[in-house]
């Protein structure tokens, strides 16, 4: 995938590990084709470009952060 970000922390300091930008490029690679594929499959299926898109976008805007501290207090132990 080309053109990833700088990744930056939630202080604004840059993420400069090799490792972890290297998991990170390998991640969104693997997200983009599985997520082209379904696109793909969308428009030979017949299914609007449109609403493959807007459901794509859903999916991400609906990712939930495990290690927020708001998801830690609804934990249930």
């Amino acid at each position: 995938m080309k053109n990833l970000p700088i990744w930056l922390r939630d202080d604004g300091s840059i993420v400069s590990c090799t490792e972890k930008i290297k998991v990170m490029r390998e991640n969104f690679e693997e997200i983009q084709q599985i997520a082209q594929d379904a696109f793909e499959d969308g428009l030979l299926l017949e299914v609007s470009e449109t609403q493959m898109r807007e459901t794509l976008h859903k999916l991400v805007e609906n990712l939930v952060n495990p290690y927020s501290r708001s998801a830690k207090s609804n934990q249930v132990n």
